[in-house]
């Protein structure tokens, strides 16, 4: 399928996506063998340096319970507990742009594992020690992914990420981009089931170019 690609565009700390990866799981299971699915990181939070207010915390919490009723996603409300926390979202994103650079081709299953440690099991994504476990699931060295974290290219190759999501117009995540040579054609934007994108992606490949 020359030329042809799926850009999932998303951010491991947002909740929708959290509820979307049963859905990029399987869409990774039918396609990726037919075509490349690549991930681009969002930035949903990036930089934020305040600590949430309990005003930001109820709004929070109100996209988890939607998500929860949704897609049935797990979350631990326990986080709201927290006094004083920064939702940054950049150091999870490049927490993937660094295992993207290390291993290609776990960062998705490595994503999705930092959604569960943020959302399911009440983990500090901004702490690299949250990373070590997630490392060790996925048979990485965690003293070589702390060096490549913590370098100044993989920083930058995060921020370049930001860049490109807000460059084409993405602004809400999760977000499916179909790719066809230099022609972007959007395929989803914000959560959809599987049942639904099925069959939009499945006609998608089969058209002839």
């Amino acid at each position: 399928m020359t030329g042809k690609e799926i850009l999932y565009f998303g951010d491991p700390m947002c909740s929708w996506c959290w509820g979307f990866a049963p859905v990029i799981d399987n869409i990774c299971e039918e396609f990726s063998k037919k075509i490349p699915i690549s991930l681009t990181l969002g930035g949903l939070h990036a930089y934020d340096n305040f600590p949430m207010s309990e005003e930001y915390k109820a709004n929070i919490k109100h996209h988890w319970e939607d998500v929860n009723k949704m897609t049935g996603a797990k979350f631990d409300y326990r986080f709201f507990d927290r006094e004083k926390f920064i939702l940054d979202t950049e150091p999870a994103c490049r927490a993937v742009v660094a295992v993207k650079n290390l291993e290609k081709g776990k960062e998705i299953s490595f994503y999705e594992k930092i959604s569960r440690s943020f959302y399911s099991e009440n983990k500090d994504t901004t702490n690299i020690d949250t990373y070590k476990s997630i490392c060790a699931e996925e048979n990485l060295d965690f003293t070589e992914f702390s060096i490549i974290f913590h370098s100044d290219e993989i920083k930058k190759k995060t921020a370049e990420d930001f860049a490109y999501t807000k460059s084409i117009g993405v602004s809400g995540f999760p977000t499916l981009i179909a790719k066809d040579n230099e022609k972007l054609s959007l395929l989803s934007s914000g959560y959809q089931p599987y049942s639904i994108l099925q069959p939009i992606i499945k006609n998608w490949i089969n058209v002839d170019p």
